[in-house]
């Protein structure tokens, strides 16, 4: 007898991001506190980074927390209930817990019960990574709604007295609702992943390594700046370029540019390359924000959205890179 055939119940469909939502900390950490640490100046951080405070989670303000934070916001802004809700998605690298994954955790907190929930690790372009991945699930209606949200605690893997990271990572949440659209509302995401690098950004070791010089020492963020650096401002504007050419979308109809907060020097040179005028506002969330990884993008949107920055319904370019190293991006239609 011959076998069963595997229907393909695939239907194609539009999707866009629906509704935003942020969660900052309450804690804003400015930079002399920083330089009482590693003694660096003040001024040369914002120089160096373009940040000037950023926001430090308390222990009540815990991953899960925060996620959830946002995500409510998220669906209030969308106006979708958490049990419409089919797949959650969270993208970090910071959860101290290698099950269950941090969106089973913020499914359940939300009430949306029947949501397929896991995380995406791909450290500060993990939430561009989650968009495209949703978007997918809404155009194929393997769901109607898929929630995804950016969220870090950086500080809990970080190197207080680090001089090279110590002044860069932050924390916080950003959440967006993904759904069907009747026009296109997420181009085609570029991305690559260049493990010949992955050096210039990773963890001092592992976490059972246990090679530490002190009993309370644990694996840190580390990372190369000038590396990093050199890599983004080569790889980030032909990518950008592709994401551009893919959604058919030309420079001068950009609302709005939204990198991964990494670093103003970076995003400065990105800007320039693309030859972006006055028209796009650029994100800098960044000055009082600090790099929340894959939290930066969705927050630096909220910002630019409930600052009137930039328009409601506008083509935003989003680009996310980091440890890797990777990037991913798209362009979207902003909630």
């Amino acid at each position: 007898m011959e076998p069963s055939a595997i229907q393909d119940t695939r239907v194609l469909r539009h999707s866009r991001l629906l509704g935003v939502g942020a969660y900052r900390p309450e804690r804003s950490v400015p930079n002399a506190e920083i330089a009482e640490r590693t003694g660096l100046d003040p001024d040369w951080i914002e120089r160096r980074s373009g940040i000037r405070s950023r926001r430090y989670a308390s222990p009540e303000e815990t991953l899960p927390a925060m996620a959830t934070a946002a995500a409510e916001k998220a669906l209030a802004a969308a106006g979708v209930r958490a049990d419409q809700i089919g797949t959650v998605i969270v993208a970090t690298i910071t959860s101290m817990e290698q099950m269950p994954a941090v969106a089973v955790e913020v499914a359940h907190r939300l009430g949306a019960d029947r949501a397929a929930a896991f995380d995406v690790s791909a450290a500060c372009a993990g939430f561009c990574h989650a968009v495209a991945l949703a978007s997918d699930l809404v155009g194929l209606a393997r769901t109607d709604y898929v929630l995804v949200i950016g969220a870090e605690r950086m500080t809990d893997i970080l190197d207080h007295s680090d001089r090279d990271t110590a002044f860069l990572f932050a924390d916080g949440a950003g959440a967006v609702v993904v759904g069907p659209s009747d026009e296109p509302g997420v181009g085609p995401v570029v991305w690559r992943a260049d493990g010949s690098r992955n050096a210039a950004l990773k963890m001092t070791s592992p976490w059972h390594d246990g090679t530490g010089s002190r009993p309370d020492d644990k694996p840190a963020i580390t990372m190369s700046g000038w590396k990093v650096y050199r890599w983004a401002t080569t790889e980030l504007v032909p990518a950008t370029r592709r994401m551009l050419d893919l959604a058919g979308v030309t420079t001068d109809r950009l609302d709005a540019f939204i990198p991964h907060q990494a670093n103003m020097l970076i995003t400065d040179v990105v800007v320039e390359q693309l030859g972006l005028t006055e028209r796009t506002s650029v994100a800098r969330d960044i000055v009082t924000s600090g790099n929340s990884s894959a939290a930066s993008i969705p927050l630096a949107m909220e910002e630019l959205l409930s600052s009137g920055h930039a328009p409601s319904g506008g083509l935003a370019l989003l680009v996310g890179f980091g440890a890797g190293l990777v990037y991913a991006g798209q362009v979207v239609r902003l909630p």
